[in-house]
Order: structure tokens, then C-alpha cells, then sequence
């Protein structure tokens, strides 16, 4: 092996181990930026169910008040039906 020749490969294989030590640092990174990307969604998603179990009793109570106004105003709307067809009825009644 020719002094050049061995020169090359020295320098080769400096050349690979710096390359080599640079892909584990890029793997190591990726790895760790999925674990914290992991992270950032678990927690999200459990500050959301945590968020429901406080909210939800708080949903409850305004759905029963809109299903009671909604009722009250279904019996409203009934009352005046009647009572309009009892106007109807006292117009016909004195029209006669």
C-alpha cells in the first residue's frame, strides 16, 4: 500500500467515524422528538377528558334548563293555538 493510498484511507475512515457519530446524534434527536411529540398529545388529550369529568356536570345542568324552557315553550305554543281557535270560534259564534 502505497503512502497516498493509506493517507486515503485514514482520512476515509476519520471521515466515517465523524459521519457515523453525527447519524446517531440525528437518530437519538429523532427519537427523542417523537417521545416528546408522544408527550405533548398525551397530555393534551388528558387535560381534555379531565376537562369533561369537570365540565360535564355544568353540561348537564344547562341541557335540563334548555329541555325545560324547551317544553314551557312547546306549552306556550299549545296555549295559543287554543286560545286562537277559541278567538276563532267567539268571531263565528257572534257572526252568526
Amino acid at each position: 500500500m502505497t503512502p497516498e493510498e493509506r493517507q486515503l484511507l485514514i482520512q476515509t475512515h476519520r471521515l466515517v467515524e465523524e459521519n457515523n457519530a453525527l447519524l446517531r446524534k440525528m437518530r437519538r434527536s429523532a427519537i427523542v422528538g417523537r417521545v416528546i411529540h408522544l408527550l405533548y398529545w398525551a397530555i393534551i388529550i388528558g387535560f381534555s377528558v379531565g376537562a369533561y369529568y369537570v365540565i360535564q356536570p355544568y353540561v348537564d345542568q344547562i341541557r335540563g334548563i334548555y329541555d325545560g324552557f324547551k317544553g314551557n315553550v312547546e306549552s306556550v305554543k299549545g296555549s295559543a293555538a287554543s286560545a286562537l281557535s277559541g278567538v276563532g270560534e267567539l268571531f263565528q259564534n257572534i257572526g252568526e
